[in-house]
């Protein structure tokens, strides 16, 4: 690709980063193309459909979930790298509206993207719920997709805005909610 065609790309990929995160999904790619300073013309030169445009920039936030989940897993205990995990993925989904919608089911399947990438965020975040089910920490009937409708919920309440103070009082009160009945106490 040219020089040019890089630059392009790139500012593209930023003006939507940002476009989605603040905007969520429905933000028009004529908007996209405004903000980057690059025709519609450009925008569906590198990225032929607004999924495709999208997907690019949620596999990023993929990369960087998926190294966070397995430096958790590797560093820290199981119920650490739980915790710390799903608060994790409770800010960055509160900080990209876009990625929010995306995990509460709003027309775009992270995990089959993820897997496009060559990344498996469904297999490393089960992974992490295992490894705390075992450890005694996290009680034993709860699902993967428990956990992501409880971040799907995490994120909810901010719809109008972000409110740092009351999605770590959510998070506290879900971890509270997961953790083995022996450990609620």
């Amino acid at each position: 690709m040219r020089a040019d065609g890089v630059r392009n790309r790139r500012k593209v990929l930023d003006a939507a980063t940002a476009a989605f995160a603040t905007e969520g999904l429905s933000v028009p790619v004529a908007e996209i193309a405004r903000r980057a300073g690059v025709g519609t013309g450009t925008v569906s030169r590198h990225f032929p459909t607004k999924e495709a445009l999208y997907e690019a920039i949620v596999l990023e936030r993929v990369e960087d979930l998926v190294a966070r989940a397995g430096q958790l897993r590797a560093t820290a205990e199981p119920a650490s790298a739980f915790f710390g995990y799903l608060a994790y993925l409770a800010d960055v989904a509160a900080a990209h509206r876009g990625l929010a919608e995306a995990l509460a089911g709003a027309g775009f399947d992270v995990g089959a993207a993820a897997a496009r990438g060559g990344h498996d965020l469904e297999g490393m975040e089960a992974a992490l719920l295992a490894d705390a089910q075992a450890a005694g920490a996290v009680r034993p009937d709860v699902t993967p997709a428990d956990v992501k409708a409880l971040i799907v919920a995490c994120v909810a309440r901010e719809a109008a805005g972000t409110d740092e103070a009351g999605r770590r009082r959510i998070v506290e009160i879900i971890t509270a909610g997961l953790r083995a009945l022996d450990n609620n106490s």
